[in-house]
């Protein structure tokens, strides 16, 4: 058999096999990707040129481009922090979608005029002391992001970002198996965690992980919401079980708040 007939066989294989495994094929909505992207500051003036970037240039120029439900925050711990961090998170149906946003905000002349002090900053007087950029792939049975159901005002609330660090990648898989055929995700939801997002991260400094988001009116309600998780009998049953054990190695937990001009 000549190598081109096995090289278009192996193809044609490949592009079947990614078709029965679609979501959109099963009837399923199909797993979004997310972006989040952590700013690195200093101080006040950098805070400034980077709230009125992403309030008056940012954020409406990716609602133009078709992006919806941007979540823009900051770290609680800003205040005593030397480091102080600001996250963006944008919902993507693809990954295609960083592209096409990032050639349309290019031509959109609203976009470059209202973000003109951070776009042309001076490399003496950047607008942040690093970025990162961090990409997730929502889980299978959590394929689309929540908004949150809270009533209480932005400067209140609590969105609890947490990542969770794996030793291998098999091990990572069976810590996803866990929040997905495990029913983590279900248990939190019936406790009522208004979960943003589930995902892994595809690209990131800190793989093999996953992240989530949880949001609360409030710390004191954050801290019974985890109280009542761990004592909860579905979880106790869920995290003794052997094949779920030493499937994380490490924890981040980074509170936020949303700035007030968030979409949520």
């Amino acid at each position: 058999m000549k190598i081109e007939t096995i090289f278009s066989r192996m193809v044609l294989l490949v592009f079947a096999m990614a078709l029965l495994s679609s979501s959109s094929i099963a009837g399923k909505p199909d797993r979004e990707f997310y972006q989040v992207t952590i700013y690195h500051f200093k101080n006040e003036t950098q805070q400034k040129v980077l709230d009125s970037y992403l309030q008056n240039a940012l954020l409406p120029g990716l609602h133009r481009a078709g992006i919806k439900n941007i979540g823009i925050f900051k770290a609680i711990a800003n205040d005593t922090a030397a480091d102080k961090l600001l996250y963006v998170f944008m919902p993507l149906k693809s990954l295609n979608t960083i592209t096409t946003v990032l050639d349309k905000l290019s031509k959109d002349a609203a976009y470059q005029s209202a973000g003109a002090e951070y776009i042309n900053a001076m490399y003496n007087a950047p607008p942040y002391t690093r970025l990162e950029t961090i990409l997730l792939h929502a889980f299978p049975l959590a394929p689309q992001m929540q908004l949150p159901a809270l009533q209480s005002p932005k400067e209140e609330r609590i969105y609890e970002l947490r990542s969770y660090e794996s030793a291998t990648e098999k091990i990572f898989q069976n810590k996803v198996q866990m929040f997905n055929e495990g029913d983590e995700i279900g248990l939190f939801k019936k406790l009522n965690f208004n979960a943003i997002f589930y995902s892994s991260v595809v690209a990131g400094g800190k793989m093999p992980n996953l992240m989530y988001m949880t949001s609360f009116e409030n710390m004191a309600d954050r801290d019974a919401h985890w109280k009542s998780f761990v004592s909860d009998p579905s979880w106790k049953e869920l995290s003794s079980k052997p094949e779920y054990k030493n499937n994380v190695s490490h924890i981040d937990i980074t509170f936020l708040r949303p700035v007030n001009y968030s979409d949520f």
